[in-house]
């Protein structure tokens, strides 16, 4: 790291997950994924549980990240790679291009109004459904179902309601992209077959967005109240970007539902880019999405806190997990996985950086023991983004891309040279590591055949 200093300006990553240790309440250890890099508060890649019934037990926002509930889907789909010979990759992700609105600041072409996106907040992909830009299945293969039933609009501000009204069914820019990839490797044969992803050269689409500018803000007016709520409560830290307020305290309560309501958000986003995504499909193949079966696998998050019961030392607890740049990965068996899923465990979905591959992995009990349920989210930054900038000539990712048969669009290229595959650690090393460490396992290989990026 730069002068002592981890990415971005952030102590480095080792240091941040030892100072989650000591935070008040926490249960068991502060954990670190293998894609570990440093982040604001909590490195990324760190989870932490915090137990409900303890009265000095904390909730962070430092915890979840700014992109409340980013997270990843993946929907199949019938076709296989030959169908996509000829010109018909390119138009495939200009077609994606033009129904998805990207890049910074971007706005939607989902109409909703204020009272629109309060019922956003308040119940998540069930106001999808209802519009008609989700199918009834989509809702049982989302982490949550969907929604949090914890969401309360009313303590989402203003300012946050501004940002997002005009963001839904956009992917922003940064990491997020929509990917159509093609299944290179089959590890678990069982288990892709009833994901419905088993035949190699299939072809799926990768989702990767959150809740934009609307969970930016949330965070941001949670670290301002619990600034206050610390020297009221008397909370010292290691590192004041670790901002926590006692969870049972006004300021915890609002930051937990006020985040569960940007969740919300972030699942109607993606599913409204799944509704553009199954347009733009249909316009080049002249075919509906149901006749090419583009359902959705599963949608994971990997910036969140919720309160999920675990055993330890024996004994069943109520614990608040905080998971940031760490996936949930619950086993076979579990009550809160769907039913499609109970014998293969939870679908865990890594995307890969920028032309590299991604993966589909599976929820082991070893995982529920050891990690909470938890495994690492994707490759994780090696580069901070301007050392990216420094060191990248972003004309030469495109080629490298291009050379490598993908398809690119990107709304800002200069941008991309922050995600170039050379900015991240080896998606490939950190899916072995958690396969080898037993809190994940291998199901399937993704490799991309088509970008879109802000």
């Amino acid at each position: 790291p730069e002068s002592g200093r981890g990415g971005g300006g952030f102590i480095p990553a080792l240091r941040q997950v030892s100072n989650v240790a000591a935070l008040p309440g926490i249960v068991k250890a502060s954990l670190a994924m293998p894609d570990v890099h440093s982040g604001y508060g909590f490195c990324i890649g760190n989870v932490a549980a915090f137990d409900m019934d303890d009265p000095e037990a904390v909730i962070s926002p430092g915890g979840v990240g700014f992109d409340i509930n980013c997270g990843v889907r993946l929907i199949r789909t019938n076709l296989m790679e030959t169908d996509l010979e000829g010109d018909v990759r390119e138009r495939l992700a200009q077609s994606l291009f033009d129904h998805i609105p990207v890049g910074v600041g971007t706005k939607g072409v989902i109409p909703a109004n204020a009272k629109d996106l309060d019922e956003v907040l308040l119940s998540g992909i069930d106001w999808a459904l209802k519009q008609g830009y989700a199918w009834p299945e989509d809702k049982e293969h989302c982490e949550e179902n969907g929604r949090m039933m914890t969401a309360d609009p009313t303590k989402v501000s203003k300012r946050a309601k501004k940002r997002g009204l005009t963001q839904l069914g956009t992917l922003g820019a940064g990491n997020h992209y929509a990917e159509v990839q093609v299944v290179e490797e089959v590890y678990d044969e069982a288990a892709a077959a009833r994901m419905g992803i088993g035949k190699v050269g299939q072809v799926c689409v990768m989702i990767h967005s959150g809740s934009r500018g609307l969970g930016h803000q949330v965070a941001t007016d949670a670290l301002v109240s619990m600034e206050k709520a610390m020297a009221r409560d008397g909370i010292v830290l290691n590192d004041r970007q670790l901002s926590c307020a006692r969870i049972n305290s006004q300021e915890g309560k609002d930051y937990l539902v006020a985040m569960s309501a940007a969740a919300n958000f972030a699942w109607v986003n993606r599913s409204c880019m799944t509704y553009l995504a199954r347009r733009a499909f249909a316009k080049v193949f002249d075919r509906t999405p149901e006749d090419m079966d583009m359902h959705l696998v599963y949608d994971v998050s990997h910036n969140i806190a919720k309160v999920e019961r675990h055993e330890v030392e024996g004994v069943v607890k109520s614990l608040l997990v905080h998971r940031k740049g760490s996936t949930r990965a619950f086993p076979p068996h579990h009550p809160l996985i769907p039913i499609d899923y109970q014998f293969t465990g939870q679908p865990v979905l890594i995307g890969g950086t920028m032309g590299t591959c991604s993966y589909v992995l599976a929820g082991t009990e070893e995982g529920m023991r050891e990690t909470f349920g938890s495994t690492c989210h994707g490759a994780g930054r090696a580069l901070s983004r301007s050392a990216s900038r420094r060191k990248l000539n972003y004309q030469e990712v495109l080629d490298f891309l291009k050379e490598r048969g993908i398809s690119i669009r990107v709304a800002s290229p200069k941008l991309v040279t922050e995600e170039a595959p050379e900015s991240y650690k080896d998606v490939v090393d950190v899916v072995d590591t958690c396969q080898e460490a037993g809190i994940s396992r291998k199901v399937v290989k993704l490799r991309p055949i088509a970008v879109v990026k802000g």
